[in-house]
């Protein structure tokens, strides 16, 4: 399949990478570390990454802004995004053909090409598997945003989804110069604000007797916080984890249209039965959805409340 991939590329003279919209550190080391290594390995080729922005991770690179003329013959690649619906810029559908790179759960089919393995950590680590085993050149920005990846979807390689090829990859890529004290620096050394928040919300969380912890974020709470969407939700999942008293953890944050934004995380279960309930997904002990109320909410902490081990 990877050969197959191999040969697509080489027939394309232009090649735009889309990934998942609120995009985190493993999309977009995928999506810039794929952007890097090609135009590494074929100059001759016109390729760009589209999408929305996460200025988090500006270090590892940027979004470029293309005119929709650029599709009618490009080859499209979407990375880490397990359905249509969750890809950054629409534009994605008017491209001469698409290629689908994903690791989580399979929930629809798309694309004339599915490269789709769920026993990789991080989409960062599929697309760095498919880059060593082509033999093509892995340079340092390439490997520095793959790294990246890898550590932000492995949860710096405490997960369970971390296996010996992960370690085995992780080295390769120091191998090509990763800085790993510049990215560690980049990603988890928080600003005085961030501090206080986390500090605000750790007095917040409930513990249910089932062992479940949630949050609730209203949009007044971000609006008071002075934060985003993106951080006090995903950026803040794992305040509750690593607690002796809980198994499983949830973040629930209203959007600016009134929809919740929900992020499950656990130990033990299965929380992607529920994500994908609600219309969401992701890996079976580290899912998402989007909720359409605070109703919903309450429904879906009570199914958190009753999961068992199976």
């Amino acid at each position: 399949m990877y050969q197959n991939l191999l040969k697509i590329i080489k027939k394309h003279r232009t090649i735009i990478i889309h990934r998942h919209s609120k995009p985190d550190g493993d999309a977009l080391g995928a999506q810039i570390g794929l952007k890097q290594a090609l135009i590494d390995n074929f100059p001759d080729k016109k390729i760009y990454a589209v999408g929305d922005a996460s200025p988090r991770y500006d270090f590892i690179g940027r979004m470029d802004n293309i005119i929709d003329g650029l599709y009618q013959r490009a080859l499209v690649i979407v990375l880490d995004t397990a359905e249509p619906a969750l890809i950054s810029d629409e534009r994605y559908k008017t491209g001469a053909f698409l290629v689908k790179i994903d690791h989580h759960i399979l929930k629809v089919n798309y694309g004339d090409l599915e490269i789709v393995d769920t026993s990789f950590e991080s989409v960062c680590g599929l697309v760095a598997n498919i880059l060593f085993s082509l033999k093509l050149k892995v340079g340092a920005q390439t490997a520095q945003a793959l790294f990246t990846g890898i550590i932000t979807d492995s949860g710096r390689f405490l997960y369970d989804s971390v296996t010996p090829r992960t370690f085995e990859i992780a080295s390769k890529l120091l191998e090509k110069g990763v800085n790993p004290s510049l990215i560690y620096g980049e990603l988890y050394q928080d600003d005085l604000k961030t501090v206080r928040l986390r500090a605000a919300l750790g007095l917040k969380f409930v513990v249910t007797a089932s062992r479940v912890a949630y949050l609730k974020n209203t949009q007044k709470d971000i609006l008071e916080a002075g934060t985003d969407i993106q951080t006090i939700s995903r950026g803040m999942i794992n305040l509750m984890s690593g607690i002796k008293e809980v198994d499983t953890w949830a973040n629930f944050t209203e959007s600016e249209d009134g929809k919740i934004i929900a992020e499950f995380r656990t130990s033990k279960y299965d929380v992607n039965k529920i994500a994908v309930k609600y219309g969401g997904g992701g890996h079976k002990k580290a899912s998402g959805a989007t909720l359409e109320n605070w109703d919903m909410v309450d429904r879906v902490i009570e199914e958190l409340n009753n999961l068992k081990e199976e």
